[in-house]
C-alpha cells in the first residue's frame, strides 16, 4: 500500500470503483458542501474535489477535502500547476497530508481564460507529468523536488493522473499517458467517454502498452441532460466527441434528462465488461442526485463503506 486510503484498498482488491465529483462553493458556505456529500455518501467510494475547475474561483480543493474528512468521507484532493509553482505545490501536500488527505489527481488545470478571472496570470511552473513525479519523489524518496533535502515526516500518497481518451491526436495522447505511469501514477481517471467506438480504439492501444496492469483505470462519464447541451460541448470542447446519433437520441426522447441517464447507464454497462477497466467516475456538474438514479440503476449501490470516523 502507497497510502492505505479507502480507494486504494478496495482497487487492489479487484472491487470495481464509483467515485463520485463534488465541485466546491463559490464563496466560504461550508454547509453547501454538507449538502452535497449528502447527497454522494453510501453511492462513491471516494469523492473528487476539483481545483478552481475551469478557471472558476471556488473554495479551495484543500479545505473541501479536509471538510469532507470531518464528516467521514474520503475525498480525491486535485491539485492544478495551473495557479502554484513548486514552491506552492509542494508546501499544498504538506498541509493535505498533514490533514489526513492520502488521494492526490495531479494536473495542468484549464486555461484561465475560460473562468471568471481572464486577467489573472497563470503559472504553469511544472506540468502534470512533473507534478506526478514530485509527488511521487516526495513519498518513495522523502525528499524534495530537485534536490535530496529531506522531508519531515512521511508523505502518504495514492497518486493520480488524468487522461483524455477522445482528444487528438489519439497516439500522441497515448505515449503522454504511458509518461505519466511511468512518472509514479497509481491509478488514471479520464474525461468524459462518449464515444464508445473512438473509446475502444484508445483502450486498445492501453492494453498494448500493458498500462492496464499496471494503473488502475477509472473512466470519466457525465450523464447529458439535453440534446442542447451534448452540442455545446461538442462545440465548446472538442476533446470531447459525443456522436451524433446519440444527440438525435437525446433531441427525441420525453424526458431527456433521463434518457441521459439511461445511456450514462449502458455505458457503464460496457464498461464492467471491458478488459482492463476497474471502474467510473462520475461528473454530474453539480446535480449529485443524479449519481443515486445511476449507480442504482446500473446495480453499484450501495457501496462498501469506508473505514474513516
Amino acid at each position: 500500500m502507497n497510502a492505505g486510503s479507502h480507494l486504494e484498498k478496495i482497487l487492489r482488491q479487484g472491487q470495481f470503483v464509483v467515485t463520485g465529483e463534488l465541485n466546491p462553493p463559490q464563496g466560504n458556505d461550508a454547509s453547501v458542501v454538507k449538502r452535497k456529500a449528502d447527497l454522494l455518501k453510501g453511492y462513491v467510494d471516494a469523492i473528487n474535489v476539483p481545483d478552481n475547475l475551469n478557471g472558476i474561483v471556488r473554495m479551495s480543493s484543500l479545505a473541501t477535502s479536509s471538510l469532507l474528512l470531518q464528516m467521514g468521507l474520503e475525498p480525491v484532493m486535485q491539485l492544478s500547476t495551473r495557479d502554484r509553482n513548486r514552491i506552492a505545490i509542494q508546501s499544498d501536500i504538506f498541509g493535505a497530508t498533514a490533514l489526513g488527505i492520502t488521494n492526490l489527481l495531479c494536473l495542468s488545470g484549464v486555461h484561465q481564460s475560460f473562468g471568471n478571472q481572464v486577467d489573472s496570470k497563470n503559472v504553469y511552473d511544472l506540468d502534470s507529468i512533473q507534478l506526478v513525479d514530485c509527488a511521487r519523489g516526495m513519498r518513495d524518496r522523502g525528499t524534495l523536488l530537485g534536490n535530496e533535502e529531506r522531508i519531515d515526516g512521511e508523505i502518504k500518497l495514492f497518486i493520480g493522473a488524468v487522461a483524455h481518451p477522445s482528444a487528438d491526436p489519439l497516439e500522441a495522447h497515448v505515449i503522454r499517458l504511458v509518461k505519466k505511469v511511468k512518472a509514479g501514477a497509481d491509478f488514471i481517471q479520464t474525461s468524459c467517454v462518449y464515444d464508445m467506438t473512438r473509446f475502444n480504439e484508445w483502450m486498445k492501444r492501453v492494453r498494448d502498452q500493458g498500462i492496464h496492469e499496471k494503473v488502475h483505470l477509472l473512466i470519466g462519464l457525465m450523464p447529458l441532460k439535453s440534446g442542447p447541451m451534448g452540442r455545446d460541448i461538442q462545440k465548446n470542447f472538442p476533446g470531447l466527441l459525443i456522436p451524433d446519433a446519440l444527440i438525435e437520441r437525446l433531441d427525441k426522447a420525453r424526458n431527456p434528462e433521463e434518457e441521459g441517464i439511461k445511456l450514462c447507464i449502458e455505458q457503464i454497462a460496457i464498461l464492467k465488461a471491458t478488459e482492463g477497466i476497474h471502474g467510473i467516475h462520475l461528473m454530474t456538474l453539480d446535480s449529485e442526485e443524479s449519481v443515486r438514479r445511476i449507480t442504482e440503476g446500473a446495480g453499484l449501490s450501495p457501496r462498501p463503506l469506508s473505514p474513516l470516523p
